[in-house]
């Protein structure tokens, strides 16, 4: 199969991002491999977000779609955007990311559209554009540290047979999606030797006031795959409790 019959859908969910969407538009908009659609979910934005968008639209002929609509979070925005989606592989990247220019062409040199896979690579760690660190985690410690979700891409096989994004979490359905495929045993992670993609701090996971938050839905997500007993997820909503 050559590899440029493979097509990757590369989802964007935004709201009011006009300070840092363009650069990520840009960074699909340039990729080395060109067989890429583009969707944008916007949750209804009251800045020029949607108006950035409409600025590429001939630069991007015909790959870019986008709609504009309120959403129910994050999480359904996401799953709004698999499902309009027709690609091979999906990616999902955020308005405050942006991928490096072979990030694509690099994922599709081990995509298999016909397997149950995750594909992933490293990502950058920005604040205020100085390089923190090049996360590198590892699916083999998944168990207890999530992955980079900027640089990961999933085949569509792989959402149709375990499903899409939990909207019921705020912060870490990402975790709890890539937890289930790899509990499943019937998905292949593979990482990339690679930079993919380039993480800004300021998302929601990052604000101090949700930090809390994410430490509660993870103790939720360890409880349902059986890493943690009940008496320690106890212990984890006390001292959110008592923080709180």
């Amino acid at each position: 199969m050559k590899e440029n019959n493979i097509k990757v859908s590369i989802i964007t969910v935004c709201f009011n991002s006009e300070k840092t969407i363009r650069r990520t538009i840009e960074s699909v908009l340039y990729q080395t491999y060109p067989n890429i659609e583009y969707i944008i979910v916007d949750g209804k934005s009251t800045d020029g977000t949607v108006d950035i968008v409409k600025e590429y639209l001939p630069a991007f002929q015909k790959r870019l779609r986008y709609v504009s609509e309120r959403d129910k979070g994050i999480y359904d925005a996401m799953n709004k955007g698999i499902r309009l989606s027709a690609g091979d592989v999906i990616g999902i990247i955020n308005s405050d990311d942006f991928y490096e220019p072979d990030a694509v062409e690099n994922i599709v040199k081990y995509a298999d559209r016909g397997s149950c896979q995750v594909l992933y690579g490293y990502c950058n760690w920005f604040y205020r554009n100085c390089l923190i660190e090049t996360l590198r985690n590892s699916h083999l410690c998944l168990d207890r540290k999530m992955i980079p979700h900027p640089s990961c891409f999933v085949t569509r096989k792989t959402y149709s047979r375990f499903g899409l994004f939990v909207t019921f979490f705020q912060i870490a359905s990402d975790y709890e999606l890539m937890l289930r495929f790899w509990k499943s045993g019937q998905v292949m992670f593979t990482q990339i030797p690679a930079v993919l993609a380039n993480f800004e701090e300021g998302g929601i996971s990052t604000k101090p006031e949700m930090s809390r938050k994410l430490e509660v839905e993870t103790a939720f997500i360890w409880y349902r795959y059986k890493q943690i007993s009940l008496k320690q997820l106890c212990l984890y909503l006390y001292k959110y409790m008592l923080c709180g």
